[in-house]
């Protein structure tokens, strides 16, 4: 299987549906979902069928564009009215990943922008909006990669954590988007590790399903076994994703990241996140102000287990995310350039 072949998400060639590769039966079962009802994509947001903050933004855009072609009505104000109620239902999938609301609002925004216009050719004005953003998000994949690729040496070995791969994007990922373009340059030599990723394997399943199938030296471990190969001296660099940063670099990503980032500071291993503009939000302070999603128990307690594997009625503490501190961040990798301390400063510089 070659990960940069699957698309994540697309319309439909018809424009009446769209096709989602369900990610929760990866690696065991390839299924691309059909589907046209809201709250069926809304679901498939929130159960992570698709998942990864720019993956997240193409779906809502497709979403919203497909929800308008829905909308039985030519009166203006009744459109946008019920456009409004998908768009807000939609964005209460999910709360952490910015994406999903940036992707939102920019549709919401292109349609307002074409008002005066006639509902059929504000729906047509929505659809070709959506295919941008996708578009986008390839160009951006593709910029952050050749900007990590400069950062590898041949024989590296690059440790990440949970996916930030092409499965997380529209193609080439964010994390592994470094990866990526060193193997279309031929270099064959470079070791990745995956991080499992707790609760929900994302690591496994995903990241080293990809690596694997490109053809690199692939290696998982337990998230709780990275100090212990970062201590072997067989790390040299840190790719991580994120899904939201806030200005002054803190960086929202899957729960264990901040324990990778403090664990690279204490070896001195380069702990870089690949951060696409639309995960910068510069209206936040500071990375406390994130909401943090929390999780169902049981993937913690049986999602994984032929039989439960914790005591009935026990607390579980199952936050889908954890914010790195960004005094451990040595850069953040957007596709406009590397921003490095202080980041407020180098992100306005570059025009967020």
């Amino acid at each position: 299987m070659n990960a940069l072949e699957l698309d994540t998400v697309l319309l439909s060639p018809d424009r009446t549906c769209l096709e989602i590769l369900d990610q929760t039966l990866l690696p065991g079962e390839v299924k691309t979902l059909r589907l046209s009802d809201m709250r069926d994509i809304r679901e498939a947001i929130h159960s992570l069928r698709v998942r990864g903050a720019p993956a997240i933004g193409v779906c809502a855009g497709y979403a919203l564009a497909l929800a308008a072609s829905q909308i039985e009505t030519e009166d203006r104000e009744t459109f946008f009215a019920r456009l409004r109620e998908t768009k807000e239902y939609l964005a209460s999938a999910r709360p952490t990943a910015v994406n999903l609301f940036w992707a939102l609002d920019r549709m919401w925004q292109t349609a307002q922008t074409h008002a005066d216009e006639t509902v059929p050719a504000i729906r047509e004005t929505l659809f070709a909006e959506a295919q941008r953003i996708r578009d986008e998000d390839v160009a951006i994949s593709r910029s952050i990669g050749e900007l990590g690729f400069a950062l590898l040496h041949h024989g590296d070995g690059i440790l990440t954590h949970c996916n930030a791969g092409t499965l997380a994007t529209a193609k080439y990922g964010t994390a592994t988007a470094p990866i990526y373009i060193a193997l279309e340059r031929g270099w064959n030599d470079l070791r990745v590790y995956c991080d499992e990723t707790r609760p929900l394997l994302q690591g496994a399943r995903l990241t080293a399903l990809e690596m694997q199938a490109a053809g690199l030296d692939t290696t998982l471990l337990c998230d709780n076994a990275a100090s212990s190969l970062m201590q072997t001296g067989k790390v040299n660099i840190i790719f991580v994703g994120c899904d939201r940063v806030a200005r002054n670099g803190d960086a929202a990503n899957k729960i264990g990241t901040s324990a990778v980032a403090i664990l690279a500071k204490h070896y001195g291993i380069p702990f870089y996140v690949c951060a696409p503009s639309s995960t910068i939000d510069m209206s936040l302070a500071f990375g406390a102000e994130i909401p943090i999603e929390q999780r169902a128990a049981e993937e913690v307690t049986e999602m994984w287990y032929k039989k439960r594997m914790a005591p009935e009625g026990v607390g579980v503490y199952n936050p889908a995310f954890d914010v790195t501190d960004h005094s451990l961040i040595t850069g953040i990798i957007t596709e406009r350039g590397i921003c490095t301390a202080p980041f407020e400063t180098a992100f306005r510089a570059l025009g967020f």
